[in-house]
């Protein structure tokens, strides 16, 4: 429930600040496409090289659900985008430095991807093309150099087993048939014949590998189009962008700014009800559910206004209030002390919570209780008691704190003063 509740707190602010989120929207949105305009266009040529293994010497590669074939194109990868590759690419493109590659495989198969970005197409087609054929032919070296050095281990294996077969053939002729020396000689002589036998067969298997390192099996040709800069990365960047900055500033906003500006702004950060709001168009019987809320609300008789700003002044024919009360308007010295509550008139747009807490502060040290405020903007309401009709009443005199007699006086017009106002 507290979740729900959270959301629609967040929800409810994003909604007050809905222009300032749309503005760093907007915002970030153009930015993108901004950057993106001035990011310069680079292009991205691709050469597919089919590897196949070199010989018995290819390591045996642990077979996963991502790759299934004999080599290990993970290690193939990195070697591709070796310091030895790329200087060997180099030499072929006649370049200095070439521009980096990317090497990728695709699960189940025994191609490399060997990608070159540049800022000309036919730049990237070119380098990766060198690429892979500086690849292949240091994939073809190695496999040689590997095969070679195996050749030379066996043959000088094979030498030892003949040098060793030469000199027991020598032993046997000067030993008796028959004697025990000459059943080991022989003996021997078979297990060395064996070895030497084994061996050659190796060597010639050595001698007869073909080294097949791979083969190109689709060219890079120039790309008609440009890799990057992406409109849906940039303009989807700008916006995610923008709407995490939109709602971080409309947090910020929402919680340094105390102006209120409408109704709920005024519960929100105030705490105090809102008996009437008088900042709308005026409805049929606004006037009348006001004077019931503050009857309602009000502990007493005497019913102080304060009006908040003070220099809050009327722009409009003044909204008639009737109720059952004795309005005081402050002026008096003796208002605050002889006042049963207080009613707070909030000119929207221009006070803040903190001037509403501050005056509700004010009247909690003379123990004046706040039963509301009345949000306005332009026409303040002119609170005018209603007093039941007497025959032959004779007028009174207004009693010098603004009261009204309610014996002596008939009913007259009473609405919070103005500063400068004559009494």
């Amino acid at each position: 429930m507290s979740s729900g509740t959270d959301l629609d707190e967040h929800l409810s602010l994003l909604r007050r600040r809905w222009l300032l989120l749309v503005g760093c929207v907007v915002f970030g949105g153009t930015a993108g496409l901004a950057l993106m305009r001035l990011t310069p266009p680079s292009y991205t040529a691709t050469t597919q090289v089919l590897v196949m293994p070199v010989g018995p010497q290819e390591p045996a590669n642990q077979v996963t659900s991502r790759q299934r074939e004999a080599l290990n194109l993970d290690t193939e990868a990195q070697v591709a985008q070796s310091a030895v590759v790329a200087a060997r690419a180099a030499r072929t493109l006649r370049v200095e430095t070439p521009e980096p590659v990317e090497v990728s495989v695709p699960p189940n198969s025994a191609v490399l991807w060997i990608s070159v970005t540049a800022a000309d197409a036919g730049v990237a087609a070119a380098q990766s093309r060198a690429y892979a054929e500086a690849y292949l032919a240091n994939r073809r070296e190695s496999a040689l150099a590997g095969l070679t050095a195996q050749q030379q281990v066996v043959l000088g294996k094979l030498k030892q087993v003949n040098t060793a077969l030469g000199a027991v053939v020598k032993q046997l002729a000067g030993l008796s048939k028959g004697s025990a020396e000459h059943t080991i000689a022989t003996q021997r002589e078979s297990v060395l014949n064996r070895q030497a036998a084994e061996l050659a067969l190796r060597y010639d298997a050595l001698r007869t590998v073909a080294v097949t390192p791979g083969t190109i099996i689709s060219q890079a040709a120039p790309p008609t189009a440009p890799s990057s800069p992406s409109l849906p990365l940039y303009l989807g960047t700008g916006l995610m962008a923008g709407l995490l900055a939109g709602s971080a500033a409309a947090y910020a906003r929402d919680r340094l700014d105390r102006r209120l500006r409408t109704v709920a702004d005024v519960e929100r950060l105030t705490g105090l009800p809102v008996l009437g709001d008088l900042s709308s168009p005026r409805e049929p019987g606004v006037a009348h559910e006001l004077a019931c809320a503050a009857v309602a609300a009000c502990p007493g008789k005497r019913l102080l206004v304060r009006i908040l700003p003070p220099d809050l002044e009327e722009s409009a024919d003044p909204v008639a209030v009737n109720m059952p009360l004795t309005v005081l308007d402050g002026y008096d010295v003796r208002d605050l002390s002889r006042a049963d509550a207080a009613l707070l008139l909030v000119g929207l747009g221009r006070t803040t919570s903190v001037h509403v807490a501050a005056a509700v502060r004010r009247l909690a040290r003379h123990d004046v209780p706040v039963i509301g405020v009345v949000t306005v903007t332009d026409a303040l309401p002119s609170f005018v008691p209603l007093l039941e009709p007497r025959t032959h009443t004779p007028l009174g005199k207004l009693v010098a704190t603004g009261e009204l007699d309610l014996g002596e006086t008939t009913p007259m017009p009473m609405h919070p003063r103005r500063p400068g106002q004559p009494t």
